[in-house]
């Protein structure tokens, strides 16, 4: 009898021990890792595992792994720091008293790389596949009418039309003499476009414009957006460049631009809109020479637009190649952006990285920094529009790029992970099957703090 009245005690302290603890700091900040984290060769994870929690390396591939010295498979009450040992994979189990489970961490690392940072002003010119609706245009018609065709045909702002009769449409100019010249044979247009991941197909009828003596369907459309950004790297093997850091979207319909065709052009900054409390700042810039290529534009992605360089882009600041690092090894406290405030100059101006929200997939918004340095506050209030791409570099290795900036606070913003941009521009498969990776050895040593 008091055999069971003490296994009844001490299930219900223990119970009391397990819900308590399920409150703790470490419960969370354990419990709030991803599921699967990357870190590039070379790279130490570390984690604090305090009691009453353990942690266990799991590997998947028989003996591919080994402790560095002689030790459990388990760490209590102390630093775990886990290094590459060879080809391969494994998952890291953190265990309550070394039976409950409470999270899988599956750890790849993926192959050392170098690139060279950016920070260069840059001149974007992106035509659109197919023609963007940006606006209706009521029609005049003879007798005192005003008509609506496309609108009431149901063309929506934002939709982006791709052919007309069979005709695949590159600019503005070509839809208005495909529909006029429809017109004048008293036929139906057959229209494809594109709205949102779908292609809809819709009939209409062009009617004789009373003031331009064209036959027209009551449309404003673009075929093209430009302005300055900021290059965020190249690699100086393959010339592959990532810039911006975020989509470019149209400036009225707010959607993303379908890269059909583009280029980057050599720019420069000729004043700075000084960023205020709920009017963000501007970079002022220009293009140099419009026929002054620099590289191709293949792709434009939620994380920048992506291409091959054809000219040289020098940075006198960082004329080598520097590793990257992975979300993992971000820290919070100082690091600094590059980007040009005046002319073509690129400097270094001092920022601090106030949190870090580790992601399972790619997301924007996994940094969220302040600028600190005091020449770059006075000379723009902080983060303004034309920084996005602006490289962040930390303990001298690049680790994400400027994306937005609060509208609240101009001295803060987000950036991204360096390692979605990388994925974009091929650096990284997105295919998980097929990324190479390495298992891990394990220390309890201090001295392998990652830098």
């Amino acid at each position: 009898m008091a055999n069971i009245k003490y296994r009844s005690i001490l299930g219900v302290c223990i119970a009391v021990l397990i819900i308590a603890f399920c409150f703790s700091p470490q419960f969370r900040t354990i419990y709030g890792l991803p599921p699967h984290i990357r870190i590039i060769e070379g790279e130490i994870a570390s984690f604090n595992v305090n009691f009453p929690l353990t942690l266990t390396i799991n590997p998947e591939f028989g003996q591919s792994i080994r402790a560095q010295s002689p030790m459990p498979s388990y760490a209590l009450s102390r630093p775990v720091f886990l290094e590459t040992l060879k080809l391969g994979n494994t998952m890291v189990q953190f265990k309550l008293l070394g039976i409950v489970p409470i999270r899988t961490v599956q750890v790849d690392v993926l192959p050392s790389m170098k690139l060279v940072p950016g920070g260069n002003s840059i001149g974007v010119v992106l035509h659109s596949r197919g023609v963007i609706v940006v606006g209706n245009s009521p029609i005049n018609i003879a007798g005192g009418g005003v008509v609506t065709p496309a609108k009431d045909g149901g063309i929506n702002i934002g939709d982006v039309i791709l052919s007309i009769n069979g005709i695949a449409v590159q600019s503005d100019s070509q839809v208005a003499e495909v529909i006029d010249n429809s017109g004048k044979e008293d036929g139906m247009l057959d229209i494809i476009l594109k709205r949102g991941d779908k292609q809809i197909s819709i009939s209409i009828k062009p009617v004789l414009c009373d003031d331009t003596k064209r036959y027209r369907i009551g449309l404003f459309v673009r075929d093209s957006a430009a302005g300055v950004g900021t290059l965020t790297f190249y690699d100086p093997k393959s010339q592959a460049y990532g810039a911006l850091g975020h989509i470019i979207t149209d400036s009225d319909t707010n959607q993303p631009i379908d890269c059909e065709q583009g280029k980057i052009v050599a720019a420069k900054v000729s004043g700075i809109q000084h960023g205020l409390r709920g009017q963000p700042g501007e970079k002022i810039g220009v293009f140099i020479d419009e026929d002054q290529l620099l590289g191709n534009i293949q792709k434009n992605t939620r994380f920048g637009i992506y291409g091959k360089l054809t000219a040289d882009i020098p940075n006198e600041l960082y004329p080598e190649a520097i590793s990257v690092a992975s979300m993992n090894q971000i820290q919070i406290g100082n690091a600094e952006m590059l980007t040009v405030v005046n002319g073509q100059a690129i400097e270094r101006f001092s920022i601090e990285i106030q949190k870090v929200n580790l992601q399972e997939s790619p997301e924007g918004k996994g940094l969220v920094i302040k600028v600190t340095d005091p020449i770059l506050l006075e000379k723009t209030g902080g983060i303004v529009q034309g920084m996005s791409g602006s490289p962040i570099i930390q303990n001298g290795k690049l680790v994400g790029a400027v994306t937005h900036v609060f509208v609240h606070d101009p001295t803060r913003g987000y950036g991204c992970f360096i390692d979605w941009m990388l994925m974009e521009v091929g650096a990284i498969p997105k295919n998980e099957n097929k990324i190479t990776r390495k298992l891990f050895t394990f220390s309890g040593y201090p001295l392998l703090k990652c830098a």
